[in-house]
């Protein structure tokens, strides 16, 4: 592995991965990490490209949100992966809500793309609610879910 010793190379490797895609801060601190940059120089290169409006945590957060609910993942496994990459509750949080999704809309389409059809039993609903759930849907909201009810 390669290490990179000085702000320009750093700068290169992360401006090379911001190319392909946004990033939050700590996500590419991360990967700089990986790729053999000096712990010392990382922060002062993020700064610098926050200052040039080339790394933007608000940005990241719209284009990853967007992506994962197109994806058809709802707002609480979004949330939870977005916390797990180091970006702040309450960012996610006021994100989500500016998103213009309507998350119960959302819901809808994914549990007819994946079933289409109301549950015959409890068995398939649980099996249907299972699957929801760990979509990144809530509870209340899988119930007001329309053809959600046994036949």
């Amino acid at each position: 592995m390669a290490v990179l010793d000085t702000p320009i190379a750093i700068r290169k490797v992360a401006m090379d991965l911001l190319a392909m895609r946004e990033h939050g801060r700590l996500e590419l601190k991360r990967k700089l990490l990986r790729k053999g940059a000096l712990p010392e120089l990382i922060d002062n290169v993020l700064d610098q490209l926050t200052q040039d409006k080339l790394l933007n945590e608000s940005r990241y957060l719209e284009s990853y949100i967007r992506s994962r609910a197109n994806n058809g993942y709802g707002p609480l496994r979004i949330q939870q992966e977005l916390l797990e990459r180091g970006i702040n509750k309450t960012e996610i949080t006021q994100a989500l809500d500016e998103s213009g999704y309507d998350w119960q809309e959302q819901l809808q389409m994914v549990w007819e793309r994946k079933f289409g059809n109301s549950p015959k039993d409890l068995k398939e609903k649980a099996k249907q609610g299972r699957f929801l759930l760990y979509r990144g849907f809530n509870i209340g909201m899988i119930n007001k879910l329309k053809k959600f009810n046994i036949n």
